[in-house]
C-alpha cells in the first residue's frame, strides 16, 4: 500500500531570490565600508532615504531596485521560517 501522506514543497520565486541576493550583497558592501549594515538598512527601510546606503560599489542603486515593502516581506518570511 502507498504512503498516503501529503508531501509539501514550496516554490521560491525569482523575485524572492533576487531580493535576498541584493540584500546580502548590500549588507556585505556596507560591512566592508565599516558601517553597521543592520542600522543602515533599518534606517533606509523606515525612512525611505537612500542616503543611509553607501554608493560604494553601487550599493545604493542596487537596493533601490527593490521595493522597500518587498524587502520587509522577505525579511519577515525568512524570520518566520527560522522560527518553525
Amino acid at each position: 500500500m502507498q504512503d498516503e501522506k501529503t508531501s509539501l514543497f514550496e516554490v521560491v520565486s525569482e523575485e524572492v531570490i533576487e531580493t535576498k541576493e541584493i540584500l546580502s550583497e548590500v549588507y556585505d558592501i556596507l560591512k566592508e565600508r565599516g558601517y553597521n549594515p543592520t542600522n543602515q538598512l533599518v534606517g533606509y527601510l523606515i525612512s525611505g532615504d537612500p542616503g543611509y546606503i553607501s554608493s560604494y560599489k553601487n550599493a545604493r542603486n542596487k537596493i533601490q531596485t527593490i521595493d522597500r515593502t518587498r524587502i520587509i516581506e522577505v525579511l519577515l518570511e525568512n524570520f518566520q521560517g527560522k522560527r518553525k
